[in-house]
């Protein structure tokens, strides 16, 4: 390097000693939090500004965690502590790509860091999929949780038999909900909408159906574990499904190998099970969606007969074999999974497999991005958690500091003149004050609100 370039590089880093590095996150879920941490923790003296569409932080831990998982909530904790660190701001109710774009971001940010989650849900593309009472997953889920755009979920629990297409953690779920008893669900947040409603369901019988085989479930062992426990509730596998099972077991990884112990014990245990209960839960495998039949409303699912085909059990796929079965339900559930969606135009994004096109984080000069929106809805929190880790360390090691931006002094002032009414985290404690507050008079933890607006007048009061 000549002697003048190693004088501008000098005089480079002695600026950008001088420059507070502006940050923005844009979604206010667990990614968005735990990259958060990490540029904390990355750079001390920084500036990081949380957008979120809703007046309200957490994404997926308030809208996707089941309300009888309050364990799985302490994660809000952590969040709690990095909102308050006096380098973070949280800005609710700013709808990046509706209020604002994402180049009009840039203008007042060194870098911009998006981990706005996978809210829109896959779709089977099969024959009936639009009649009355098939449910999306991800509706139902935000319908029992407070989502607000899902408040007004239109579905008729007056069925017998439900199925639920998909054997993931959120069908499972979906089943434990529509299975547990009504004073169980009393005592956790679940809104209270939903709540009579299920307490007036006449659901009975849940089918949890996936394409593949036992060897291909993707539910965990901890929520499996749980249903079958579940009081006056009885399950009935189907013993076909299973065969040639027990023979590959001494060959699965522990945590395979745990899972499917479970099933095959409760096969054995099911078949000494005399019990009449009042709720049964069906999983059966090797069945893959056709067709919703109904005149209006699902009336029953026709469904494949498949088999498996491949070398390794991970990696099989399910072929039918030209033969059908049908299972009469009044009610399905679609949980195949979800897909973010492009909120910007000028976001690089893959349209099919719905995520932001991204290498190990980084977008583009300046635009970086974490959690399911980069990587697919895949994993847990802990998963979402190291690939936020990795995405703001990357954008702390990363982020160029050649000027002052203005941060948040200029972006409130932009928001203001086009009328939006910014939450911060002091506005949320509010809300969630008054949810506490509106809980226990109703003996639960909390009373979530629903309505945007109620929200927006309590935050600004």
């Amino acid at each position: 390097m000549t002697n003048s370039g190693i004088l501008l590089k000098c005089l480079r880093q002695l600026s950008s000693q001088n420059i507070i590095p502006h940050i923005c996150v844009v979604g206010a879920g667990p990614a968005g939090f735990y990259a958060t941490q990490q540029i904390l923790k990355s750079i001390n003296n920084v500036k990081v500004d949380i957008i979120e569409k809703l007046p309200v932080p957490y994404g997926l831990v308030r809208f996707g965690v089941a309300p009888d998982h309050p364990e799985v909530k302490n994660v809000i904790n952590t969040f709690d502590k990095i909102a308050q660190d006096i380098r973070v701001q949280f800005l609710g109710n700013i709808n990046v790509g509706r209020d604002i774009t994402l180049y009009e971001l840039k203008q007042y940010y060194h870098a911009v860091l998006l981990t706005y989650g996978a809210s829109e849900d896959k779709k089977l593309m099969i024959p009936g999929e639009n009649l009355k009472n098939v449910i999306s997953a991800n509706h139902f889920v935000g319908w029992y949780n407070g989502l607000p755009n899902h408040q007004n979920l239109n579905i008729d629990l007056n069925k017998t038999d439900a199925i639920i297409l998909g054997q993931g953690n959120v069908a499972i779920d979906i089943a434990r909900i529509l299975l547990s008893p009504i004073d169980k669900l009393k005592k956790t947040d679940i809104t209270s909408y939903s709540l009579e409603c299920l307490s007036r369901s006449k659901v009975r019988r849940v089918w949890l159906v996936g394409r593949r085989g036992p060897l291909q479930a993707s539910f965990s062992i901890a929520e499996l574990r749980e249903l079958l426990k579940l009081e006056n509730c009885k399950t009935y596998w189907r013993s076909n499904d299973f065969k040639g099972i027990q023979d590959i077991v001494p060959n699965l990884a522990r945590p395979r190998k745990r899972l499917t112990e479970l099933m095959l014990k409760s096969i054995e245990e099911s078949s000494f099970d005399n019990r009449i209960c009042d709720k049964e839960f069906h999983p059966i495998f090797l069945r893959g969606p056709v067709e919703f039949l109904g005149f209006d409303s699902v009336e029953n699912v026709k469904l494949s007969v498949n088999e498996l085909e491949g070398d390794h059990f991970l990696k099989q796929i399910a072929k039918s074999i030209g033969e059908f079965e049908e299972i009469s339900c009044g009610l399905a559930f679609k949980s195949i999974g979800y897909k973010s969606t492009q909120i910007d135009p000028s976001i690089p994004f893959d349209l099919e497999s719905g995520r932001i096109i991204n290498s190990s984080g980084k977008v583009e000069k300046g635009l970086y991005t974490a959690g399911w929106v980069a990587t697919g809805p895949i994993g847990v929190i802990l998963s979402t958690m190291a690939n936020a880790f990795t995405a703001g360390k990357l954008l702390a090691k990363e982020v160029e500091l050649m000027k002052q931006m203005p941060g948040y002094h200029e972006l409130q002032k932009f928001l203001r003149k086009k009328g939006i009414c910014i939450i911060n985290y002091e506005g949320w404690k509010k809300i969630d004050n008054e949810e506490c507050e509106r809980g226990k008079k109703l003996g639960k933890p909390r009373e979530k609100i629903v309505d945007i607006s109620e929200m927006i007048e309590i935050a600004s009061n």
